[in-house]
């Protein structure tokens, strides 16, 4: 820990970011109102999947982290996508 060098992030960055993650957020929000009969969840999973990368990527620092890092956090998404899949197939073929 002692040889990581310190990372300065402007609070332009911040601002930038919040901005994107109040227009996703708006953004998810609005998908919910127009009828895409069965894609409307997949679509709001796109807007949050968008929002978790970008507050992993600068909130939390992943952007500067070591590569086995960004590498454990990718498997987690990895079975993340994995149970959405699975989820999803379960819906499709309901009897």
């Amino acid at each position: 820990m002692s040889g990581d060098k310190p990372h300065i992030v402007p609070y332009r960055v911040y601002l930038i970011i919040l901005v994107a993650l109040i227009a996703l957020t708006l953004g998810s929000i609005w998908i919910t109102s127009i009828e895409m009969a069965e894609y409307t969840v997949a679509a709001a999973l796109i807007f949050a999947v968008a929002k978790s990368y970008l507050v992993l990527t600068y909130f939390m620092h992943l952007k500067y982290d070591k590569r086995y890092i960004k590498a454990m956090v990718g498997f987690v998404f990895a079975i993340f996508l994995v149970v959405i899949i699975i989820t999803f197939l379960d819906y499709l073929f309901r009897v």
